[in-house]
């Protein structure tokens, strides 16, 4: 069984509160042998990094800011981050970016808290954690300023087309695959896209609970909460991304597990 890392797990949710450690002991059996916790606010973060604390070489966390939060965000919640992201078990700065989608903190918000974390992943050498929806081009513009700085990164939760994807891998950037894969009502622009995607570059997540793959059977439903994804789904997104990208399964998890480790430093 291939050893898989799932480099964007949500396990802070309150969702995972009741059986957290059933899930890590899920994820495990399905071959899922590390995971990264996302942060998405500073206590999130906090969070994050107290859980992988406590799951030394097994977990591993982020530290930032979602943009959904950047209405809060100030020159004190920087500093409280890049003192967070000191820790060992910090592998990345993010997650952070931008969201014009929903816009739930306003496009200057927003503008403001990416740039400001694109300067502390500059300082502390790690790499970032990046959200982008609805705003490529002034994505791209900001992350541009920094990118001579930066210890590269990943455009987690790609959801975007082939040309998008493509100026994400001029960049430097590696490509996190979900469940969106498996969705045929709006996974089209993905599959299109990651038929192109270098091996080099591909990273796999499942991003749970959220984006819970949508061709899952019965059968596969039952051995989880069907209502919530979980990190046991991520050989499930590493089948369908294989085939997508018509490459054998096997080469795709140990190529797949080897950018994770080069990129994180795991």
């Amino acid at each position: 069984m291939q050893t898989l890392i799932d480099i964007g797990a949500n396990l802070t949710h309150d969702s995972f509160d009741r059986d957290r450690d059933a899930v890590l002991e899920r994820a495990f059996t399905a071959g899922v042998a590390r995971m990264i916790v996302t942060g998405a606010d500073l206590h999130g973060s906090a969070q994050a990094l107290a859980l992988a604390q406590a799951h030394p070489g097994v977990l591993w966390a982020t530290s930032g800011v979602h943009p959904h939060y950047a209405n809060d965000y100030t020159a004190e919640t920087g500093g409280a981050l890049a003192r967070l992201a000191q820790a060992d078990e910090v592998v990345a700065i993010g997650e952070m970016g931008l969201d014009y989608f929903r816009n739930l903190s306003s496009h200057a918000e927003q503008e403001y808290a990416f740039d400001s974390q694109l300067q502390i992943a500059a300082t502390t050498g790690k790499p970032v954690f990046l959200h982008q929806r609805d705003a490529h081009q002034a994505f791209v513009a900001i992350l541009k300023n920094h990118l001579p700085s930066l210890s590269g990164g990943v455009a987690h939760c790609f959801t975007g087309t082939k040309e998008q994807m493509h100026a994400y891998l001029d960049m430097g950037l590696h490509i996190g695959i979900t469940g969106w894969i498996c969705d045929e009502r709006r996974g089209h622009d993905l599959q299109e896209a990651v038929a192109s995607l270098p091996l080099d570059r591909v990273l796999l997540e499942t991003d749970a609970p959220y984006l819970l793959p949508r061709d899952l059977n019965k059968a596969q439903k039952q051995q989880i909460d069907g209502r919530r994804c979980e990190p046991a789904l991520l050989p499930h997104v590493l089948e369908a991304t294989a085939g997508y990208m018509n490459v054998d399964p096997a080469s795709l998890a140990e190529q797949a597990t080897a950018n994770t480790k080069r990129l994180f430093g795991l």
